[in-house]
């Protein structure tokens, strides 16, 4: 899977990170939910990213 970078909130790779997919899709990079008290899959998880970050993509148009 190739990915590109859409948005983040920092340059390093270490943080909060929106990107395409070269499937259509987005992958997203954050901290890892933990305490929620969800059943979901063994294949999926949840992470927690800044709304701000989402609303940042979208005003630059990149999602």
């Amino acid at each position: 899977m190739k990915l590109t970078r859409l948005v983040g909130e920092c340059d390093d790779g270490d943080c909060p990170t929106v990107y395409a997919t070269d499937r259509g899709t987005l992958a997203i990079q954050g901290d890892r939910v933990t305490d929620h008290g969800l059943t979901i899959p063994a294949h999926e998880t949840l992470v927690e990213i800044p709304v701000e970050l989402v609303r940042k993509a979208f005003r630059d148009n990149l999602i």
